[in-house]
């Protein structure tokens, strides 16, 4: 839903309420080109809400709530949903507190991982998360969350044990699985459907330090990949193993072929141990096999360039339930085949595979890697033939795979919900959905339409 231009007025900052600490901004405003922009592209709603409260997402949800206008929740700005036009964008990365009892950590729900690990790694804690810095806690972890402590610890949304979430109603509800525990489980991966959720509570883990290490490849890659397939088969879950073969033009991460590994303990000769058969191998360049503090193996991607924003994406992921001789070739193939593409394989199982199926949302635990390549849609870099070759590799995927990771894709595709929530959870999801959000307000998301 767009609004029409007359009801723009009624977004002012004294419509939202007394109580609201927070301001709409609408394109009248002086802030509003800057307030537009977030990480993954610029936004063009009917208003923006920076919310620096609880009680300013209450009034805001309350108002879009009475108007049937869709709200877009942004935090580290990370997803392409932002890009939808229209409705109200939901700005929550004021709420950032990070608060330590014990073990139990409350982030606020614009937090980043970044920030969040740095304040955890002085007192001896970690939680399972992204790879990256500026990566949201909220996005990640309702979307499930595969990071470097997979194996370890599982996922992100894994040690999630409670929320506070503004539902579709404006009420403020305190979410566990014994006050609430199907919304508890809807959290765990469903995406953000169910409401804005304003704080996070995570089980931490005993973490002082971990050993990172990093490889280049410099011989055959399908050879690489699978030696490092065959490492993984038995090994330790403090072993997580990443490989990334990405063009110049991709900041993220050097250009070229490369093997990095996390050991989730500061043991470099443990470390050593569970990487031995890479270690010994002649395709194989270590650069760097050290103790590291875990928020220094974030990666920080540069800040987002309103003036030059980021580029098409055609391509898929898979969570692959074995990464077999075939997968290994089409993925290798297709990297060959677009000098401007990417390919990522991220190792799972331990205690990812600890969860049953039915405990969350998030599908395929049975998988122990999760795949995605595809090729940089750019003017003059992907002609028509490419473009079609990157929908082969998409189908290819489904095909190979046995579940799909719906925080891995720059798409909007509506469609592409059933692909990420196979039948009997997208069921149970839609009955949790009719609860909490009966006139779908959070629909902006890889949506579950209410049952």
């Amino acid at each position: 839903m767009s609004l029409p231009a007359s009801s723009l007025w009624a977004m002012r900052v004294d419509e939202m309420g007394s109580e609201a600490s927070a301001r709409m901004i609408t394109r009248a405003d002086e802030a509003w080109e800057g307030a537009r922009h977030f990480h993954a592209g610029s936004g063009d709603p009917d208003a923006i809400v920076q919310a620096r409260s609880v009680e300013d997402v209450v009034t805001a949800v309350r108002w879009a709530s009475l108007r049937q206008v869709p709200i877009t929740v942004i935090g580290g700005g990370h997803s392409a949903w932002g890009t939808v036009p229209g409705g109200l964008t939901l700005d929550v990365s004021g709420l950032r507190t990070v608060e330590v009892v014990g073990d139990l950590v409350r982030i606020g729900g614009g937090a980043t991982w970044g920030a969040v690990a740095d304040i955890l790694a002085g007192r001896g804690l970690g939680i399972s998360s992204g790879d990256t810095a500026s990566v949201g806690v909220g996005g990640l972890t309702l979307g499930g969350g595969i990071g470097w402590m997979v194996r370890a610890w599982g996922l992100a949304a894994d040690q999630l044990v409670g929320a506070q979430v503004v539902a579709a109603s404006g009420d403020v509800v305190e979410v566990t699985a014994q006050t609430h525990p199907e919304l508890m489980w809807a959290l765990r991966g469903g995406g953000g459907n169910f409401g804005v959720v304003t704080r996070f509570d995570f089980r931490a883990h005993a973490l002082d330090a971990v050993v990172f290490a990093a490889c280049r490849v410099v011989g055959d890659k399908r050879a690489a990949l699978r030696a490092v397939r065959e490492l993984m088969r038995d090994a330790p879950r403090e072993l997580t193993v990443t490989y990334m073969d990405v063009p110049p033009m991709d900041p993220s991460a050097p250009a070229g072929a490369g093997i990095t590994a996390v050991w989730a303990e500061p043991d470099e000769e443990a470390a050593r141990d569970a990487l031995a058969p890479l270690l010994a191998r002649d395709d194989l360049v270590f650069d760097s096999l050290a103790v590291a503090r875990y928020p220094d193996i974030l990666l920080d991607m540069p800040a987002a360039d309103p003036s030059a924003p980021p580029p098409g994406f055609a391509g898929g992921n898979a969570l692959l339930a074995e990464l077999g001789d075939e997968a290994v070739d089409e993925l290798v193939s297709f990297r060959e085949r677009h000098p401007a593409s990417v390919l990522l394989l991220r190792s799972l199982g331990g205690a990812y595979a600890d969860v049953a199926q039915e405990d969350t949302p998030f599908p395929a635990r049975d998988a122990t890697w999760f795949a995605m390549a595809g090729a940089f849609d750019l003017p003059g870099v992907l002609d028509v033939a490419g473009r079609a070759d990157a929908l082969r590799l998409e189908e290819r995927l489904d095909a190979l795979g046995c579940g799909f990771y719906g925080n891995f894709t720059t798409s909007t595709d509506a469609a592409l919900a059933a692909k990420v929530f196979p039948p009997p959870t997208m069921a149970r999801l839609a009955a949790v959905k009719r609860e909490w959000d009966p006139q779908n307000l959070f629909r902006r998301n890889h949506n579950v339409l209410p049952a």
